[in-house]
């Protein structure tokens, strides 16, 4: 058993759309600008706000996620990481006890496993004292969560800021912070929520940001309750239960505007696997990369069709790499730039690369969004048939394939954990898997290894 002593606070919200991703990011800043040393993370599943937090605290952010990763192996995880920053900012996802079914990996939950304590965001526009009666329900709601404070966000005016104070002085809530509506903060969004910071100039609000919130948030107070927080108990992590020689492979993965959606865990159990991971680009690069395998993670390959289209080299690279029998694995964005065409919203069809024989159509709503378990139904370079994954979905586009009267070699069974509801998705043949699944290789460790058992199996085999 190992003891960390390691500065922590939850930055939560009432529900979604109250700011945390910019006051978090704020805060991140602010703090790096006094020369803290600051490590940050997302509860749930998400790849674009820990791109804000990078920004911010110029490190690499993590996600806490107990269906995604189990509870024995997150916390060492969350040790690991954390352990000697000055201080760690968690933000939050949703409202503070929204989850999964059951409430899984909600950020009370989280809250819990890690004996943090809480400070709630609370949207004050439109409301006064009820601010007040808000923040009361949730310290009552489960008094096992710390909510040690509040942040008052978009006030209006200073008498909207004293009267709400002056409701939870009543109370007894510390008001740790009271931010003034500000519309030159407002982070771009788009379909999938926040736009990635890859895709406009984050860094020009970066410093105004940064200004507002070391103006109206009180710092000291939040490192005082953030250092007053337990020693964290637990099992010394594991890089992974398989006892194996280094693999020594070479692992391609798509990183670019369009591919950024990937959790730098998930990435460093195949680097301790004996996977070198080797970067690429589908838009700017015309080859790829001397490798023995290939990833492409999730993103935004539709609003890039443009450029993924005409780089017809990088797909005849792809498309020769896997006649060679390279064993490739992509989730969601990556699925659909595999496929015959991407549809965008506009109804304009564009070639991808076409070793899936399906298209994917852009739809003006949201197709599925939630935790998944996905059955394989057939053995792959992933899976064997029967294993299973967790993970999620979250895409607008369908998936079509061309014969709809011929059998398809679906990869997986999906079953939705909040309704249950059953599906095929997904594509496995030969080499390659590819779905609208999102999943962590630390709580799929098994599958990591026979993955890049397949591609040592490729290597070797080319000789």
């Amino acid at each position: 058993m190992s003891h960390f002593k390691i500065p922590r606070i939850i930055i939560a919200g009432t529900n979604s759309g109250v700011g945390k991703t910019t006051i978090v990011t704020g805060i991140l800043a602010a703090l790096k600008q006094k020369g803290l040393t600051v490590q940050s993370y997302k509860v749930g599943p998400d790849y674009i706000d820990p791109g804000y937090h990078q920004l911010a605290s110029g490190k690499a952010a993590h996600n806490l996620d107990t269906w995604l990763i189990p509870a024995d192996k997150l916390v060492p995880i969350f040790a690991k990481t954390a352990f000697d920053n000055d201080i760690v900012i968690i933000e939050g996802v949703m409202g503070l006890y929204d989850g999964g079914r059951t409430g899984i990996s909600s950020t009370a939950a989280i809250a819990k496993l890690l004996d943090a304590p809480v400070i709630l965001v609370i949207d004050a526009k439109s409301i006064g004292e009820s601010a007040a009666a808000i923040a009361l329900g949730f310290k009552m709601y489960d008094q096992e969560v710390n909510l040690a404070g509040v942040i008052i966000n978009r006030l209006g005016s200073k008498n909207h800021q004293n009267m709400i104070c002056e409701a939870l002085e009543k109370i007894k809530i510390p008001v740790l912070g009271c931010i003034y509506r500000n519309e030159a903060l407002h982070m771009p969004e788009r379909h999938l929520g926040l736009t990635p910071v890859t895709e406009h100039d984050a860094h020009g609000m970066m410093s105004q940001l940064q200004e507002q919130i070391s103006a109206q948030v009180d710092l000291e107070e939040l490192l005082k309750i953030a250092y007053q927080s337990s020693t964290l108990n637990t099992k010394s992590e594991k890089t992974n239960d398989f006892h194996h020689s280094p693999l020594h492979i070479r692992i391609g993965v798509a990183q670019d505007e369009a591919f950024s959606f990937y959790y730098p865990e998930s990435l460093d159990v195949l680097k301790a696997l004996g996977a070198e991971i080797i970067p690429f680009s589908p838009i700017k690069d015309s080859t790829l990369p001397p490798v023995d395998g290939l990833i492409f993670g999730g993103g935004f390959p539709e609003m890039f069709v443009n450029e993924l289209t005409k780089n017809t080299s990088m797909h005849e690279s792809i498309r020769q790499a896997c006649r060679e029998g390279m064993p490739l694995y992509a989730e969601c964005g990556g699925f659909m730039y595999l496929t015959k065409t991407i549809i965008d919203f506009k109804g304009q069809e564009y070639d991808m690369v076409g070793v899936i024989p399906a298209k994917c159509n852009m739809q003006s709503k949201l197709q599925t969004v939630g935790y998944v378990e996905a059955t394989a139904l057939t053995d792959s370079v992933l899976c064997a048939a029967g294993d299973v994954l967790r993970g999620h979905e979250f895409h607008f586009s369908q998936m079509t394939h061309d014969d709809i009267h011929e059998p398809f070699p679906w990869a997986f069974e999906f079953k939705k954990t909040r309704t249950g509801a059953v599906y095929s998705g997904g594509y496995a043949e030969k080499n390659i898997v590819a779905s609208y699944l999102h999943m962590h290789f630390a709580g799929n460790e098994q599958n990591a290894l026979r993955f890049l058992t397949k591609c040592m199996e490729f290597k070797q085999g080319r000789k």
